[in-house]
């Protein structure tokens, strides 16, 4: 193991790959390059490879190959090898058609052979890098085998990474961990992709990029474990070594779409507690803010844990910038003592005010002191001196696709793929408040439950909606949809977007699954291209037209809709491709300027469905649209078009326009950022050389996104000082009924419970069985008499009962066809019942003449043992009363015959329990009945009886009165019917097996006995 000084990084080279040492002259070597874009895939080609091949980018020949299109011998020797010898084309074309197949069939997204050799001996491949996708793992697993990816060079990989990474393939979130520098003292957990990359932004800016430990999000409503788990892996990294200025938590997010958060922030709180004496042994202090649903709670939870502990912990909801908490942990700006406190969900959602307005409320300033900057305005007009810069734009400005301007109204109808009652009931809930006429939502489709109804709530009435099982039915029964929102999986989202293009009436499709691989998404962007269809997505929440339409969970909970006044139109539309940054974006807007006209978060993968460009021309070309904002971000070169756009005068309107990521260029390694795409592979899709750009064009582009706010509000202003926006009166919604189960999750309201229990808890993460987890369970050996002991008498019994209790259920498990529980089921299974029919048969006769005396008998002795009885009074006062001792007897066993079942607990009781008192008093009983007719034995069902309650009584787990308890409620019979099910279940299968018919009873057996005719 070496290092070697590469780019100034530093890596420790742990494999070596060695190949035999081969000459060759320069005409032999060659340079082959494959890689992936929108359109399709390029394949590049240089006559001259090896180290000395120089710019290829300007040097080589290229050529596309359009999605679905084959690349064929001809194509390559008529484009690509036009200065290759003749002797050579035949084995290049031939191989380069051969690597290209394969790299569409592995799903690579890059590929570059350099140098590649050919001799006459063959065709040498001297060194090679590429790139998989990884997303395509379940199409590819079986011929990719186990792939291991590495981290970039220059960092080391982490197990704590891997632990991380593993949770992430684990869960439906999303959760990623990347160490920067584990002896930093800044530290971030952040939920959402974009605000994580905002966040990192934002440190960066103030200087804090040394100092940075790690990048993350978690996002996609994690479970409280999966949080806890998350959590607890940060804070023991960052508790490892002390920082001599002590640590710094950053816990932020954007406003969440439909992440519970105050669920979420259990289980940070969890850890907190767990950490909490290494916490402030490290001197760490924590900042917090977040918005969304049940944030309120999420939030006073998170201060009292603060409190509780001891740990600095300083909380802000909605009415603060998203990125203000940076400023106060890197002491730029001071922590407010009293923040504005915002108000309850249910101030929303359940309005007694007299006030028709929409509550205000107040933001505080961003991080900076100073207001709008003089260097903030310049850069929002096209620098002097600066040349034109001349853009590649991948987007014709003409528009030649016949794609919707408009694609929602108030009159939308669209059909929802998959069971997300949640989403639908959400924008119905929106619809509502809009005061559309009638829902959004006509119909959902689920293909794997036939055609019914689902119950929803239009205002305070309910409606029934459609579920079909197949779109065909669907689009045929809904002529009127042309919206389709697909909440299809990643595996099956293709196939589901694909079919629905099929239908003409279909204009927008969302795509909301996030994980498509890279290669099916190209092909649902050229397919929509030709069809004129708009797809939002993938990996998106959606979109939102205040006043007309939202997309699933877009805009998060009511409470959010209200505040920031999306149920009417504003004058500002916008574009991103974070979801999450979107609320954020309307949370800005709307405190900013007159509020949002239409939203869009296109998606953060590499090839969103639509572009940036596609939505601002349709912003252009919308009269409602005063002004656009576009959040981009870090990859890609998408925004370029919008600058050629604004420099061709296609774009007239005003642009506000930020590109995150800007910390990218000040790490040391590449960083994998939370939206797939959000990766640069050159300097021109750096976010700084973008938003460069962007301000050399001629939009506004504030210094950084934390003065985002500032500048759309400048440039509203102005709007509006111009006459361009007259904001318009404001109009209070209407009031929506909350949801009962959101009003109990937010405490509003309290309802007594139908049922109780305590023995087992399946709500969390695992199972609990009367409070022991069942992995420790598992870990204790406990057994099936230990799990007994936890669910009938909650209770840790030792290891001799739990023993005693298996030992029942195997003597008690069968006593053969003949009685008659095993009757019954034999008759059932043969009658062609089910297993479950036939097993109940079976167990309906257990009673007191069959099986059932388990708990009379332990009645019974209890009662005359704790009497004083001695067995003989006890013996002729059952006698005297006419009522049979229960436990005494049997048909077959006899004291010269003895009940070997018996004889085995015995044997055992005696060893093991620390008292016999009842069974010895029994014993002697058995002794007075069995000198009248041997058979009067203490048979199994009795001898269990009795020494169930000398273990009730002995073994130190329950008091006399529980003891006496169990008895009472029936629970030893228990053991009975558990013990004989196993026999029964046994008898109908072996039934099955031997194939037997129906039964009938033979005539001999049956005795007939009819009344004599009498006659009058």
């Amino acid at each position: 193991m070496h290092q070697e000084l590469v780019t100034l990084q530093r890596e420790k080279l742990k494999s070596h790959h060695m190949t035999p040492l081969m000459s060759s002259p320069g005409e032999e070597e060659f340079y082959v390059c494959v890689y992936t874009s929108r359109e399709g895939s390029h394949v590049l080609f240089h006559h001259e490879g090896g180290v000395d091949v120089g710019d290829v980018d300007t040097k080589a020949q290229r050529l596309l190959v359009g999605i679905d299109e084959k690349l064929t011998e001809d194509m390559v020797t008529q484009q690509l090898l036009v200065h290759v010898t003749d002797e050579k084309k035949e084995v290049l074309a031939s191989f380069i058609v051969g690597l290209f197949n394969l790299y569409e069939d592995l799903y690579f997204t890059y590929l570059e052979i350099n140098p590649l050799v050919v001799t006459k001996e063959g065709v040498y491949i001297l060194d090679m890098a590429a790139k998989i996708d990884a997303t395509a793992d379940y199409i590819c697993k079986p011929k990719w085998g186990d792939v291991v990816f590495p981290p970039p060079f220059g960092r080391e990989a982490y197990p704590e990474e891997a632990y991380i990474a593993d949770l992430d393939a684990k869960s439906g979130a999303s959760l990623k961990l990347t160490l920067l520098n584990p002896r930093g003292r800044i530290w971030t957990m952040v939920a959402g992709g974009g605000a994580s990359v905002v966040y990192s932004d934002t440190i960066c800016d103030l200087g804090g990029v040394d100092e940075l430990a790690n990048y993350g999000e978690y996002s996609g409503a994690p479970s409280e474990q999966q949080t806890y788990d998350y959590a607890k892996t940060i804070l023991s990294l960052m508790t490892n070594e002390k920082h001599p200025d002590g640590k710094v938590l950053i816990i932020g997010g954007s406003i969440a779409n439909f992440t519970n958060v105050a669920a979420t922030f259990k289980g940070i709180v969890r850890a907190i507690k767990d950490y909490q004496g290494p916490l402030k042994e490290h001197e760490v202090t924590i900042f917090v803010r977040r918005g969304g649903p049940n944030y309120q709670e999420g939030l006073r939870v998170m201060g009292e844990v603060g409190k509780t502990t001891g740990i600095p912990i300083h909380v802000f909801g909605t009415e603060t910038h998203m990125t203000a908490i940076v400023g106060m942990a890197l002491g730029h700006r001071p922590i407010p003592n009293q923040p504005p406190v915002a108000a309850h969900t249910a101030n929303f959602l359940l309005n007694t005010s007299a006030s028709a307005a929409t509550p205000a409320r107040t933001r505080n300033t961003s991080f900076c002191e100073h207001k709008l900057s003089t260097s903030v305005t310049d850069g929002m007009t096209p620098t002097a001196g600066v040349p034109r810069v001349e853009f590649k734009s991948n987007v014709c400005l003409s528009t030649p696709l016949a794609k919707a301007t408009t694609l929602f109204s108030r009159q939308t109808k669209a059909i929802v793929w998959g069971m997300q009652t949640r989403a639908v009931q959400g924008m119905m809930d929106f619809d509502y408040v809009c005061s559309r006429e009638e829902p959004s939502v006509v119909a959902m489709i689920y293909p794997f439950t036939g055609d019914h109804k689902q119950k929803f709530y239009w205002g305070h009435k309910e409606i029934l909606l459609p579920v079909y099982k197949n779109m065909a039915d669907a689009m045929k029964k809904h002529p009127d949809v042309d919206v389709l929102i697909n909440f299809a999986s990643l595996r099956s989202a293709f196939d589901s977007t694909m079919e629905t293009m099929q239908y003409p009436q279909i204009h927008t499709i969302a795509i909301i699954a996030e994980g498509i691989p890279e290669a099916l998404t190209r092909k649902l962007i050229k397919t929509s291209d030709e069809k004129g269809v708009t797809i939002i997505g993938p990996a998106t929440v959606g979109g939102i037209k205040p006043g007309c339409f939202k997309i699933g969970n877009t805009g998060g909970m009511l409470d959010n809709i209200l505040a920031s006044k999306l149920y009417r139109p504003g004058s500002v539309a916008y574009v991103s491709r974070s979801g999450g940054m979107s609320n954020e974006l309307n949370n800005i807007i709307s405190h900013t300027t007159d509020g949002v006209f239409e939203g869009v978060a296109i998606g953060g993968d590499r090839f969103p469905g639509s572009t940036f460009m596609e939505h601002v021309l349709r912003y252009q070309d919308t009269p409602g649209v005063k002004m656009i904002v576009v959040l981009g971000e870090i990859g890609g070169t998408e925004e370029y078009n919008i600058c050629q756009g604004i420099a061709d005068g296609r774009i007239t309107k005003p642009v506000v326009c930020w590109c995150i990521g800007t910390c990218a260029t000040m790490f040391s390694s590449e960083v994998q950022f939370g939206h797939a795409g959000a990766c640069a592979n050159q300097a021109s899709e750096t976010a700084v050389a973008k938003n460069q750009a962007l301000r050399e064009a001629g939009a506004f582009v504030p210094n950084s996104f934390d003065e985002l706010g500032d500048v759309i509000k400048f440039v509203y202003d102005d709007l509006v000082a111009k006459g361009i926006i007259v904001p318009a009166q404001e109009v209070p919604p209407p009031t929506v009924p909350m949801d009962y189960s959101w009003a109990r999750e937010l405490g509003l309201i309290r309802k007594p419970a139908s049922f109780m229990t305590s023995i087992c808890d399946e709500r969390g993460q695992e199972l609990i069985y009367a409070g022991m987890p069942i992995t420790e369970v598992f870990k204790e050996e406990m057994g099936l008499g230990g799990v007994l002991g936890l669910l009938w008498f909650q209770r840790r019994l030792p290891r001799y009962a739990c023993h005693f209790i298996e030992m029942c259920l195997m003597v008690t498990a069968d006593h053969g066809p003949a009685v008659s529980g095993a009757h019954n089921t034999i008759v059932c299974a043969r009658a062609g019942k089910d297993l479950v029919s036939s097993l109940t048969s079976g167990l309906l006769t257990i009673g007191d003449r069959f099986g059932g005396a388990l708990d009379a008998a332990a009645k019974q002795f209890s009662k005359a043992f704790d009497s004083g009885l001695l067995p003989m009074e006890f013996v002729n006062k059952m006698k005297k009363d006419g009522v049979l001792i229960m436990g005494i007897g049997h048909r077959v066993k006899s004291i010269n015959n003895p009940d070997m079942r018996v004889q085995i607990l015995k044997d055992f009781v005696k060893q093991h329990f620390p008292s016999t008192q009842l069974l010895d008093y029994a014993l002697e009983v058995e002794k007075i009945t069995t000198s009248k007719k041997p058979n009067l034995i203490l048979n199994v069902d009795g001898f269990i009886g009795v020494a169930f309650v000398d273990l009730l009584r002995t073994c130190g787990g329950f008091t006399r009165d529980e003891a006496d308890e169990f008895v009472e409620i029936g629970t030893l019979n228990g053991i009975f019917v558990l013990g004989r099910s196993i026999g029964f279940i046994g008898h109908y299968l072996d039934q099955k097996r031997l194939k037997q018919g129906l039964y009938r009873h033979p005539w001999d057996d049956i005795s007939y006995v009819l009344p004599e005719h009498m006659s009058m």
